[in-house]
């Protein structure tokens, strides 16, 4: 996507099927049941915090945050067009989730390596790997989680969700996204990613 500059200014997802109804019934990855009440606070703060975001486009003056990005994410996306537009949407989630940019374009890479047509096993879908239960959870049932915007709204309202939960401990925060709580084997590849192709300055990890 070509860029242009105005007033300084940038317009800028049998077993598995038990897995599948264990999560939205309030299981995480492990099987183990998650507190009602955090289920409850969680579906609340992605209503109001989604809800009431009827664009998901913002402007900000960012180009040479796009340009250093741009070229880490052609390793994934070949087209120059797609990559700005793509970064374009991560910046504007991320800031509006008060999450690092550079942080959710890690996760992105561990989740789906920029696909945002994939789909695990256990029916996550998109760029972060939104469990689709969620849309129904918050009167949402129209949303597309493979729009790449839809999708990277919701990964970085559950990521800001856990972040808040854990008081910013960030290998327990990411360990809670991806239902992985009390390890750190998944936290750790997003701090590998992070570190290797996304830093542009220091988290608390």
């Amino acid at each position: 996507m070509r860029s242009r500059c105005a007033g300084g200014a940038r317009g800028l997802a049998t077993a598995v099927f038990a897995l599948i109804l264990a999560l939205a019934l309030g299981h995480n990855a492990q099987g183990q049941p998650e507190d009602p009440a955090e289920r409850e606070a969680l579906r609340i703060f992605l209503n109001e915090t989604i809800n009431s975001t009827h664009s998901f486009q913002d402007r900000y003056d960012a180009e040479v945050w796009l340009v250093d990005m741009s070229a880490r994410l052609a390793r994934f996306i070949n087209d120059p067009e797609e990559r700005l537009l793509i970064l374009r949407q991560v910046h504007s989630a991320a800031t509006r989730a008060s999450l690092p940019p550079e942080l959710v374009l890690a996760v992105i890479e561990v989740e789906s390596h920029f696909d945002r047509f994939a789909i695990s096993r256990v029916g996550a879908q998109g760029m972060m790997q939104v469990m689709p239960f969620w849309k129904n959870e918050i009167g949402r049932a129209e949303d597309n989680l493979t729009l790449n915007r839809t999708n990277f709204e919701y990964g970085s309202r559950i990521l800001q969700f856990y972040l808040k939960r854990e008081k910013g401990d960030l290998h327990r925060a990411l360990a809670a996204y991806n239902g992985s709580l009390g390890s750190r084997r998944y936290s750790n590849k997003v701090y590998e990613a992070w570190s290797r192709r996304w830093r542009t300055a220091p988290l608390p990890w």
